[in-house]
Parts: structure tokens; sequence; C-alpha cells
């Protein structure tokens, strides 16, 4: 059992003047104490519903969130010991950075010394020291998202929540914060879940990742699985930088297995015995299909088949090349420099262990041999 679960959780904003709108759909997840978990996905996704749902700033329209055994979900956001950084940041204007940070600190009957002690602390680890006796108006954006972030990390709380915690911020003082959160929440066992569009972020901060697509939880697991095994053709294609080359396979039965064409350039042989029943029946019913091969398997410069140049970037330790065929436009990364011009022929080999192979309604069947040791 998770420190936090939640079952079936729908959210549905109604209006009487508009449609309603369904931003989350079945919600089930579980979440051990200590783990770090992003909800990552597009814009209107459900993430920020979902984040907001747990806090207690928006209602459940159906199911249950459950928080160390207590039912949260019927709790008002102040009883629930959820600590939450919010995008808007929500500082109060009267107060100087320090009061804001030390605000949430006052009903633990703390001694002034120790809820300066506490302050400093979190305020250096997000470089805000000089800024703690300013008001909210007077700083930057930037700023202001620090020291919301400060303010819920400085509490002590069974859940922390983080909306977008650093998108205000330059480059590289996000990549310095990211280290030191993550050490923070790992050094005290903290229990996290955070918002973000940033697939970088996600994977330098998170356990786990919940990738998320029109209020439905698509998969969740850590960033290895959702590249190596993605559950559908969602996730293949939102995962990954350059994301997964999809192509659509013509399907044929051969001895002891099957072709899969691509047009007339590539024609992959998978081997009966490499497949499991559901992958073996789909093939053996379907007339075409999709596959997928992540960029970096894609050998540039050799095999049989062709691919015409529409863009060759060197990126400083790798080419993107990007490429037309058979009417698909697919991307191929490598580490050395490729002399090739737009609309040059240049030859590439597909290996048929490095392919996932995805059914008519978008399920993966199959996934790359290479990926599953």
């Amino acid at each position: 059992m998770g420190i936090l679960e939640l079952r079936s959780v729908d959210k549905v904003y109604a209006s009487r003047s508009k449609t309603p709108v369904h931003a989350v759909r079945s919600l089930d997840m579980e979440i051990g104490k200590g783990e770090i978990v992003a909800l990552l996905g597009s814009s209107g996704c459900g993430k920020t519903s979902t984040l907001r749902m747990i806090a207690g700033f928006e209602s459940v329209t159906a199911g249950s969130i459950t928080l160390q055994g207590r039912r949260i979900h019927e709790l008002p956001p102040a009883r629930r010991k959820v600590a939450m950084a919010f995008e808007g940041y929500s500082l109060y204007p009267p107060l100087t950075v320090r009061e804001n940070i030390a605000f949430a600190l006052k009903s633990r009957q703390l001694s002034r010394a120790e809820m300066s002690r506490r302050v400093d602390t979190i305020a250096h680890l997000v470089e805000i020291e000089d800024i703690l006796d300013s008001y909210p108006r007077s700083i930057s954006g930037g700023q202001q998202q620090r020291v919301s972030l400060a303010r819920a990390l400085v509490r002590d709380a069974d859940l922390y929540l983080l909306d977008e915690p650093m998108g205000q911020l330059e480059p590289q003082l996000r990549a310095v914060l990211r280290g030191r959160i993550k050490s923070l929440l790992a050094e005290r066992e903290m229990t996290a879940i955070f918002v973000t569009h940033d697939q970088t972020e996600a994977s330098a901060l998170a356990d786990r990742i919940a990738v998320m697509e029109d209020g439905v939880l698509q998969q969740f697991a850590s960033e290895k699985e959702l590249k190596d095994r993605p559950a559908n053709l969602f996730v293949a294609s939102f995962i990954g930088e350059p994301p997964m080359n999809l192509l659509e396979a013509d399907v044929s039965r051969t001895d002891g297995g099957f072709r899969l064409s691509v047009g007339r350039d590539v024609a992959l042989q998978i081997e009966g015995d490499a497949l499991d029943a559901v992958a073996r029946k789909t093939l053996e019913t379907a007339p075409s299909l999709r596959i997928g091969i992540r960029p970096q398997k894609i050998a540039v410069g050799s095999g049989e088949a062709r691919v015409r140049v529409a863009s060759n970037q060197w990126l400083g330790d790798q080419s993107h090349i990007a490429g037309e065929l058979c009417g698909h436009i697919v991307i191929a990364v490598t580490p050395g420099r490729v002399a090739a011009r737009p609309g040059e022929l240049v030859p590439f080999a597909i290996e048929p262990r490095h392919i996932h192979i995805f059914a008519a309604d978008g399920t993966c069947i199959h996934h790359a041999e290479a990926a599953a040791r």
C-alpha cells in the first residue's frame, strides 16, 4: 500500500452555459513514501487538475484520494497535511519574503531561532538569501517562484505538491536547483508530486513519471521504461527527444514469421518465436499496422535502403538527420558528422530487433529486443 492512493478519480468541470469538460478520467495511482513523481503531459491533459484535487483546491467529482490512510478528498485543504508550491506563486503582498516563507511554520509553535534557521536553510538552497527582507512586488517573477517553492519545502508535511516549480527560471539556475531539490527530497524521504511539461525536468527529478493525455493516465513508470517499453502510440511519440519514428507497415506471412514492409524500401523479417501469443495473433489478422524505432537505433551510412535528406543538423556532439521515406519523415541520430546535403540520398538500415510494433488501437504489442534486456 502506498502513502498516497488515488482510486477511480474523476474531475468534471460543469457549467450551465458550456459543455461539461471531463478533465480527469478514472485515474488510479499509488505512490510510495519518499517517492518523487512527475505528472507530465501537454497543456490541458489534466495534470494540474489532478494536483489541485490532491491539495483540496478542486473538488473530486468521483473516486477517492487517501493519504497516510486518511480519506483526504473529504477534508478541507488545511487539514490534509499537504504543502503546495503554486505555479502562480500566491505570495502574501504585505509580508516580506522571510515572513512569507515562515508563515506556514507559525502553527508549529517553533522558537524564533528555529524558524529563522529553517528559513535561512531553505533560502540558501534556492538562492534567495539576498531578498529575504524584500516584498513580493519588488522582486522578479523567477524570484517569486523560488519564494513559493521555499515556502512549500520549509513545511513539515506528508506530501509536497509542486506546480511547474521552476518554469520561470533561467536554464543554468534551473539545472542547479533540480539537483539540490532532488537531494533535499531524497535525504528527508519527502514524498513529492510535481507538474511539468518539460521532459528533461521530469527525468532529472522524478523516480517515476505519470504520462497523461486527455485526462487519462497513459503510463506510470520510470523514464527508462517509458522509453524502452512504451504502453501505446501516444507514449512512444511523446517521450524522447527526438521522439520515436512511427511508420505504416504492410504485414505478410513468411515461413516461420512475418514480413513488415514500409513501401518498397524497407522489409523487416520478424521470426514467430520472437513474438508472444498476442503479437502473433495480431500479425496474423492485421493487413497493416504501425512500427516504431528510436532515432538513435537507425544506422546511417550503411544498409540497402535510402532516405532523401530534408535537413542535417550538427548539435555539437551528434547529428540529427531528417529525411523522407515512403511518404514518412524519419529522424536519425548519430554521434558522428554525416556529410549529406538536403536532397541527397543517404543509405540507412533498420534492424528488426530494434522495432516496436503497435496494434490498430495504439497498444504496443511488441517491444524492441534490445530494450527488453
